[in-house]
């Protein structure tokens, strides 16, 4: 006689909860990168904090612009 009761539910929870913990281990590595800023956010929080005046914050723009196709 065959039996698919709960040995079928059985497997599907030895598959799900290891698929489960490495899909919420990916998905709290891929969080942390959401928390970084990019050059430009940094300088226009800076500039509006007052840490820079407009002309630095004109050249670093300007620097920004410069270097932005490279690696």
């Amino acid at each position: 006689m065959l039996d698919f009761g709960f040995h079928g539910l059985g497997m599907t929870l030895v598959w799900l909860i290891p698929l489960l913990l490495i899909g919420a281990l990916i998905y709290g590595v891929n969080g942390k990168k959401r928390d970084e800023f990019s050059a430009k956010e940094i300088l226009d929080r800076r500039y509006a904090n007052g840490e820079i005046d407009s002309q630095e914050y004109q050249e670093r723009l300007k620097t920004l612009d410069k270097h932005k196709g490279c690696p």
